[in-house]
């Protein structure tokens, strides 16, 4: 396993160069920064003056390997905007989005696995029918009119929670819902697949013909062996839960790393797009390896070499 473990983290290190190169590349075709942080009126030689204090006077080449040169130090700079380091702007709005993705993601498994389940033992049945209509619209709604839809009825017509902001319970429940809904429909459908493969094979109906309880066969012998698909998706699907937040964060006004994103591209704040780009991308390779290694916990019958 320990080889294996090196060789991802290897892998992890191209990933993260080949994102850092391209938001690098990417965030220069965005524009002049010099243009938005001095006053309209200003002189070309305050233009030059800026442009060179900041470095943005060197060919691009050049500026490409002194970012490469601070990245291998854990250096993303300093924010253009704010003058204080990437990394502490970054900290400060980190523990926001990850409440809001942990908030995301526990309300999709609290609703999806035992949707999953009852859709899938109740096939055909009226129950099947409602939980199968309401994934397929979780499915097709975007997270953006997810979150209008949410303001509007349960904040502006209902009064039950806030618009936006951060504070109580009650100013999560919106986001987290609007965000979490995609991954609620996904994983009621592939669980639901998945236990109709499981209760279908030879294996549980030797159990059943053993005498044991439906909830034994199901919850000790179907459920674990189909869990295997839905730990794969949703350790993704974490992934897609940081970046969707970028929208969600935007809409509900949330003060995580997705709407100090959003800030900076406006600011075009070079260092401060490309620290939470890498950031982002860094805690998605981390998820995808833990997840790869839970496998081996819930499948014996996986080795790593």
């Amino acid at each position: 396993m320990l080889s294996y473990i090196l060789r991802r983290c290897f892998y992890a290190i191209f990933v993260l160069f080949g994102v850092a190169t391209v938001v690098f590349f990417i965030t220069r075709l965005t524009g002049d920064p010099v243009t938005i942080m001095l006053p309209p009126d200003a002189s070309v030689a305050q233009i030059e003056s800026l442009r060179k204090q900041l470095g943005f006077d060197k060919p691009v080449i050049e500026q490409f390997g002194i970012y490469l040169y601070h990245l291998l130090q854990f250096n993303l700079g300093q924010s253009l905007k704010y003058g204080e380091p990437t990394v502490r702007l970054i900290a400060e709005r980190l523990p926001a989005t990850i409440e809001l993705a942990t908030a995301s993601l526990l309300f999709s498994l609290i609703v999806a696995i035992p949707a999953g389940i009852i859709s899938a033992i109740k096939r055909n049945s009226s129950a099947e029918y409602g939980i199968m209509t309401l994934v397929l619209i979780g499915q097709s709604m975007p997270v953006f009119w997810v979150g209008i839809l949410l303001i509007l009825l349960f904040s502006v017509e209902l009064h039950w929670f806030p618009t936006g902001g951060i504070g109580g319970v009650k100013h999560l429940v919106l986001p987290a819902v609007a965000l979490g809904l995609h991954l609620m429909a996904l994983v009621t459908r592939l669980l639901r697949s998945s236990l109709i493969q499981s209760v279908n094979s030879d294996y549980i109906r030797t159990a059943r013909a053993k005498g044991l309880l439906p909830r034994t066969v199901i919850g000790k012998h179907a459920l674990r062996n189909s869990l295997l698909p839905v730990v794969t998706v949703v350790g993704l699907e974490i992934g897609a839960l940081l970046g969707g937040s970028v929208v969600t964060e935007t809409i509900f006004a949330w003060p995580g790393v997705g709407q100090l994103l959003v800030q900076s591209i406006y600011n075009r704040d070079f260092p401060l797009v490309q620290g939470a780009v890498i950031l982002l991308a860094g805690l998605f390779v981390l998820i995808n390896l833990l997840v790869d290694l839970c496998y081996v916990f819930i499948d014996p019958r996986i080795q790593y070499k």
